[in-house]
């Protein structure tokens, strides 16, 4: 737990300053809308627990309607330290950038380029685009950077400030977001360092890894100014380990919703991703929240030799590929660097995210009409295989050229701005929704399950993206692997096997996506197979499945003109809510409500299961066509739209098509609308937990009541184990420091005031016969009673004066 909070509120800004900050709340920053950023001045600024007083307070406060105190999260950059500096042969088009000859990912030609020089050629090199970058600061009076800056695509989340100046350090640790702002946009001609691909772009970043990074501050960043900039770049993501599962928080979430939805104009904020960096730890990339979002346009890398870089991770989400580093002998990326200088140097996925934002400027000076769906429907149709190598090649089923670790290859700068400029918008998107009811499916170690889907999508006939959403637990997650055939028969591999990963977590409704069906056709069936490579007893259980298949009715590759403005995304659900086996003839619509099956026996009672190798399912009837109605709860961001015509007795909950009296592990029970009518209804559903609690009472992760054995239960948070040793050891180091601290305190003021006293002079008197002072050495004896007594000095047995100093005053002779 951190000092700092979320909350959302109704209230005018002025008003809501005065009424709600008072003098414990500090305002960091608005985060959008009636989102706010706050600092409390009276929390620890490291905790485990969360603090009830102030969660009390903000929750007595009538216009708060949500907040969160924020949760630190785990966010690396994607670059790695190598060094290797060769020279190039000719290019085709001369500059006086001192490094351009050597710029071999621009300039080779023959095919073996990104085109990049094409695209000038045609006179477009950025003009009017703005990019930023989200990392650890730009060093915005670089001299090959300075000229191109742009103050209002900047800002600094971790101090609060409109500079985004990195901190510098003795190991330029926070060098980074510099070497990514020059691939963007390094001045050309200029005599220094480097060219940009977009060397005529406006580029901008914002400082916030450099920090404390919690939801609120990532939805910040990625909500920065979203009329004015075009292309966010952010080259980082979860830790590349091989054993975490994790993405955006609600906020991020949000930020990311609300890009797509309103920036932008309503074309949509276009969202440019690293990959990610952990193949050396067999990591997936479907397995990071954001590379594995519809929202983000995931880049991979290759090396200068065509080849699969070592640390590149392979999934499909990946949509397209740039150059960049390799092995010992494989030249790297050239970029500004800090202290205004130059490296050839730059490396990982990291390298790869600007080049393809770069690219994609270039794309939109051509057409700056074109929407975030209008980028991507743009990189999958002109991206090539190249001279890129990977054994995973195939086509898919309208003979697109695609693979996990390339996706459909590297990005064509020429060909982007040619189909740019002939663009007309793609056709509004839609969703169709295929629940399975085949729930509970165990596979014992060493064996797969298959489960086939029957689909029939009126609504949605050329794919764009593909998302199979999985509920399932695991003995050990990373021995578990997952593929997804579409009707036209392309496998893609949704999850690969990660050894390093041995969480018992599972996935709770985790949204694995694939990019490789795009522009098939959806109808028919579809095949789910969940391997478990186990050891002995170690079970699997596939608690649900469902699809989630985006795509358009119309071809997007033949819109017909538009006047009118380009769609935003439009969204149309179908939800199966019926489970049959396949009929021998093709079947008829449905029209019909979903019927009300109740449970004949406790939902928790598990089917007596067969073990065989192979379990496989009959495939299901197609879906039922809905129109998605919006539902708002302003205590959950994220809150699952569920509609349903099926209304449950009062006490029991509507789940799958059936009527339960509890809902399964991972779900919670919830009151939800109906809309169909002019008429409200409200009935209650199993709705989903997040995806880190096992149960909860809402959707939110810190609404937890049990959490999976990696991970331990602190204030309603799932937190995983290694996390909290970690903070717990710090908090220990912490109170030991502060105790010896104190300690060593007191001994202090103890010392001085034993010396201040051992020192003092004795006191004295004066002799009013004799005039001189008697200083006293010693006190009175012990049978002593006069009080008086304690200012004479001891005197001998003859009334004589012992051990009497006298003492002269300034003005007395000697």
């Amino acid at each position: 737990m951190t000092d700092l909070s979320a909350y959302r509120a109704s209230l005018p800004r002025t008003q809501q300053k005065e009424a709600l900050f008072g003098n414990t709340l500090c305002l960091m920053r608005f985060i959008f809308d009636d989102y706010y950023h706050l600092r409390h001045r009276r929390l620890a600024k490291r905790s485990l627990e969360k603090s009830e007083e102030h969660h009390i307070a903000l929750s007595n406060e009538e216009q708060v309607s949500w907040f969160s105190q924020q949760v630190l999260k785990r966010r690396s950059k994607r670059d790695f330290l190598e060094s290797t500096d060769l020279d190039t042969k000719e290019t085709k088009i001369s500059l006086n950038d001192p490094r351009w000859p050597q710029m071999w990912y621009l300039n080779r030609g023959e095919g073996l380029d990104m085109n990049v020089q094409d695209a000038w050629a045609q006179g477009v090199t950025g003009k009017g685009i703005v990019v930023t970058i989200l990392d650890d600061g730009l060093e915005k009076d670089h001299p090959d950077i300075s000229k191109n800056y742009d103050r209002d695509a900047s800002y600094d989340v971790n101090n609060h400030d409109g500079d985004p100046q990195p901190r510098y350090d003795i190991i330029d640790s926070n060098r980074h977001g510099t070497r990514c702002a020059g691939e963007v946009a390094a001045n050309a001609n200029n005599s220094i360092c480097s060219v940009g691909v977009a060397y005529d772009a406006l580029v901008g970043g914002v400082r916030m890894l450099d920090g404390d990074v919690t939801d609120a501050v990532e939805a910040q960043s990625l909500s920065l100014n979203p009329e004015h900039i075009d292309i966010y770049s952010a080259s980082w993501g979860p830790d590349d380990d091989g054993k975490t599962v994790d993405g955006p928080g609600p906020l991020a979430s949000t930020a990311f919703k609300e890009g797509i939805l309103k920036g932008r104009n309503g074309l949509g904020s276009i969202f440019v991703w690293a990959s990610g960096n952990g193949a050396r730890e067999h990591d997936n990339c479907n397995c990071d929240g954001y590379t594995n979002s519809m929202w983000t346009l995931s880049i991979s890398s290759a090396t200068e030799n065509g080849n699969v870089p070592w640390y590149s991770e392979a999934c499909s989400s990946t949509l397209a590929t740039t150059y960049s580093s390799g092995s010992n002998g494989e030249r790297q990326i050239i970029t500004t660097d800090l202290h205004h200088g130059c490296t050839s140097s730059h490396t990982g996925t990291s390298a790869s995210a600007p080049l393809a934002a770069g690219i994609c400027a270039l794309a939109l000076e051509a057409n700056k009409q074109l929407s975030w769906r209008d980028m991507q429907h743009i990189v999958v149709r002109t991206a090539r295989k190249a001279n890129l190598h990977a054994k995973d090649w195939g086509r898919n089923g309208v003979g697109r050229n695609v693979s996990h670790s390339f996706g459909y290859g590297l990005m064509d700068a020429g060909a982007m701005v040619r189909l740019a400029k002939r663009w007309n918008p793609a056709p509004v998107q839609k969703l169709c929704e295929i629940r399975s009811n085949q729930a509970d499916k165990l596979i014992p170690a060493k064996s797969h399950v298959e489960l086939s889907l029957y689909v029939r999508c009126e609504h949605v006939r050329f794919l764009e993206h593909v998302q199979a959403k999985l509920t399932l637990t695991a003995s050990r997650r990373g021995d578990i692997h997952i593929y997804l055939t579409s009707p036209m028969g392309t496998r893609s591999t949704l999850l690969a096997q990660r050894p390093i990963d041995g969480s018992r977590a599972g996935f709770q409704a985790w949204p694995f996506m694939t990019v490789h069906t795009w522009g098939e056709n959806p109808d028919g069936v579809w095949k789910l197979e969940v391997h478990n490579e186990g050891r002995f007893y170690g079970r699997a259980t596939l608690k649900e499945w469902y699809l989630h298949l985006y795509g358009t009715t119309e071809d997007p590759d033949a819109p017909p003109p538009s006047t009118a403005p380009p769609p935003t995304t439009t969204i149309t659900t179908t939800i199966s809510t019926t489970i049959q086996e396949m009929p021998t003839s093709k079947p008829k619509p449905t029209t019909s409500k979903p019927r009300n099956t109740k449970l004949k026996a406790p939902l928790w009672l598990k089917p007596t299961a067969q073990y065989y190798p192979l379990t496989t399912a009959k495939p299901q009837v197609y879906p039922l066509e809905e129109d998605l109605s919006r539902t708002e709860n302003s205590n959950e961001l994220l809150q699952s739209n569920h509609k349903q015509d099926t209304e449950c007795p009062k006490g029991q909950f509507f789940y799958q098509g059936m009527c339960v009296l509890q809902c399964p592990s991972g779900y919670y029970g919830s009151a939800v609308g109906n809309y169909r009518s002019t008429q409200e209804l409200t009935t209650s559903a199993c709705l989903s937990c997040h995806y880190s609690c096992i149960e909860c009472h809402g959707p939110n992760d810190y609404q937890c009541v049990l959490c999976h054995d990696d991970s331990l239960l602190v204030d309603g948070y799932c937190e995983p184990k290694a996390m909290v040793d970690e903070v717990r050891s710090f908090t220990a180091w912490n109170d030991i420091v502060v105790g010896v601290f104190t300690a060593l305190c007191f001994v202090t003021i103890a010392l001085t005031i034993y010396v201040v006293v051992a020192l003092w002079p004795p006191p004295c008197m004066r002799n009013n016969k004799t005039g001189e002072y008697i200083c006293v050495e010693q006190g009175p004896s012990p049978n002593q009673t006069d009080s008086s007594a304690s200012f004479l000095p001891k005197t001998s047995p003859n009334n004589t004066l012992d051990n009497v100093i006298p003492y002269y005053d300034s003005a007395d002779e000697l």
